[in-house]
């Protein structure tokens, strides 16, 4: 078994990252999202799923929120489990397969005649997602030294921006040119471009699965291990209750989380809807995001060691707020619309990864040294963030319903990200997290 701090440990564990990061990129944000409106746009917009009509965006969001609430309440559980058995990586595996063989079936989602297959299996493919991350992130503190922490997160969510372009940039040439690879069905090219995403997660993810180690503490659990995780599980969060800095990250966390999941989620939707943009010219954006996405992960990890964790994530989150307030100042009529959001989709870009690597780090740095319980601690971070995501896309959904638009709730969400800055400014310096 390799053991912590190896090279080819790290390696096979941030690898995931460029694994599963196709889904987040391609599913999550550019060319699902783009399929879905394109195709459910026709009659107003209005579609019919579990015996009602309901508006296409306004679905989309619920059919999100649920998924993640779902996500909310089996990842606490599971990992309470997964603690007491020590056995991460099947959770982790089984999720992960959940998710790509879902994907997969995207493919089968042609039309509104059967968006029941669209929103369905986008629900499962999110479940698996991020239930699979909920395993993957308890295994930063075992792969890596405190001091290494940023920099390894770091490096996770640098290959995940540079492989999701890869096959990103695979899937456009099909979509935008289908005369090249002689298709003649509008949509072919982007269900091709959904099998592609499921091949490639559950693929690359082998390389993870060989190398990372099962039950690392050796625990053997009994049989009532179902209940001896929830004890895992409250002994872990009575630890929490007791920790101040631990609460107040996960505060700010889940405050400025709810900006940036549900933007990252619904920035096809507010570029196609409220902005008229072409597809191209959103692509453009989610590529130029993804690419700056690599230059700031690794900018502000090194920041991060020069003037500490808390004062970058305060730096990025200023950042965040300050998008938003530009994006909600876009209007469709301006001529120069197309170029400002690219410049909006830069900023982004240079604090997406950022954000998101430090918040990580942060908050594996803060994990009591010499616990066993990664993936209950783990959880709770990633509730956290599930929770936010659902609070969010329901707001978005209740917005847009109410508005046709999410202009105004683009805006309610520079309100969060200032929230989270407040909270985090008084967490206090501690060994490894300055």
């Amino acid at each position: 078994m390799l053991q912590k701090g190896d090279k080819k440990l790290i390696n096979a564990w941030t690898f995931y990252d460029w694994a599963n990061s196709v889904y987040s990129l391609v599913i999550g944000t550019a060319i699902f999202p783009i399929y879905y409106e394109s195709i459910t746009e026709v009659d107003g917009g209005m579609v019919h799923f579990l015996g009602m009509e309901w508006h296409n965006t306004t679905i989309y969001s619920y059919a999100l929120g649920f998924s993640f609430l779902i996500v909310v309440f089996l990842s606490p559980i599971l990992s309470g489990v997964a603690d007491y058995t020590g056995n991460k990586k099947r959770f982790m595996q089984f999720f992960c397969w959940m998710g790509s063989l879902s994907v997969m079936m995207l493919f089968f989602f042609t039309g509104k005649e059967n968006v029941w297959i669209g929103l369905t299996f986008t629900i499962l493919a999110s479940i698996g997602f991020w239930g699979s991350l909920v395993f993957y992130n308890a295994y930063l503190p075992e792969v890596a030294e405190p001091e290494d922490q940023d920099r390894v997160s770091a490096k996770g969510y640098m290959l995940g921006y540079i492989g999701s372009v890869i096959l990103l940039a695979f899937n456009l040439s099909m979509v935008m040119k289908p005369e090249i690879y002689g298709i003649t069905d509008s949509t072919l090219p982007a269900r091709i471009s959904f099998l592609a995403v499921g091949i490639w997660w559950i693929g690359f993810a082998q390389f993870t699965f060989n190398k990372l180690p099962n039950n690392p503490f050796k625990r053997k659990p009994k049989k009532d291990y179902i209940f001896k995780g929830f004890r895992e599980l409250r002994i872990v969060f009575a630890e929490i209750k007791k920790q101040r800095e631990l609460k107040l990250l996960l505060i700010s966390f889940f405050l400025y989380s709810i900006g940036v999941q549900t933007i990252i989620l619904l920035a096809s939707v507010f570029g196609i809807k409220d902005l008229g943009l072409e597809t191209q010219n959103l692509i453009i954006t989610i590529l130029l995001i993804q690419l700056v996405g690599v230059v700031g992960a690794y900018l502000f990890s090194r920041l991060s060691k020069k003037i500490g964790n808390i004062k970058t994530l305060k730096i990025t989150i200023l950042i965040w707020a300050v998008a938003c307030i530009g994006a909600y100042l876009l209007h469709k009529e301006d001529p120069n619309i197309t170029i400002k959001f690219y410049a909006l989709g830069g900023f982004i870009g240079l604090v997406l990864g950022a954000i998101q690597t430090l918040s990580r780090s942060t908050y594996s740095k803060l994990i009591p040294e010499g616990t066993e319980n990664h993936a209950s601690y783990f959880s709770f971070f990633d509730v956290t963030e599930k929770l936010s995501i659902v609070i969010g896309m329901t707001m978005a959904g209740i917005i847009s319903s109410l508005t046709n638009s999410l202009r105004l709730f683009i805006l309610i969400l520079s309100v969060f990200f200032i929230a989270g800055f407040i909270v985090l400014s008084f967490i206090n310096k501690t060994k490894y997290v300055k």
